[in-house]
């Protein structure tokens, strides 16, 4: 699944790991029942709610889309620690070539296990990667239950509102 990503970026979103739905179909968060799309709109981060097939129009509002891990499956939770430590480093890598003001992460475990913050929690974090910003997000994923799509938006829109900010 290639990266949507280029120097310039306001906010670098990061998922776990692309569906297998997703990488048959070749863009990001296409899964049906994914929420990535609607709270990105919700939040005001674009002005129409976009198709995933239309993610070519996120680089020019200053919006990037990749993986911690590259390879597709069904679900997240069959990904290995180790997986996702590899996966933390050439995320890390990418963030210091690109050096997007914000990393979204999407998913609290991904971050914990990737990056080695067992405590870590939702929102702003005290640690940058490569100077860059990080913020944590839930996983929008339709298997994701935690969070309604309100209160999904609601806290991308915190992210939106500290990225518009600073």
């Amino acid at each position: 699944m290639p990266d949507l990503i280029g120097p310039g970026l306001k906010v670098l979103f990061c998922g776990i790991n692309p569906s297998v739905y997703s990488a048959v179909v070749g863009y990001h968060f296409a899964r049906p029942g994914n929420r990535f799309w609607p709270a990105l709109h919700a939040s005001g981060f674009t002005d129409r709610l976009l198709a995933p097939h239309e993610q070519d129009a996120l680089p020019r509002l200053g919006l990037g889309i990749t993986n911690v891990v590259d390879r597709a499956t069904v679900s997240a939770d069959v990904l290995t620690a180790e997986e996702l430590a590899e996966g933390g480093r050439m995320l890390a890598a990418k963030v210091r070539r690109y050096r997007p003001r914000y990393l979204a992460v999407l998913g609290i475990t991904a971050w914990r296990t990737a990056f080695r913050h067992p405590g870590a929690s939702l929102g702003p974090q005290p640690e940058t990667l490569g100077g860059t910003r990080v913020w944590v997000l839930p996983n929008p994923s339709g298997l994701n239950a935690h969070y309604t799509p309100a209160a999904l938006a609601r806290l991308f829109r915190e992210l939106r509102v500290a990225v518009e900010g600073g």
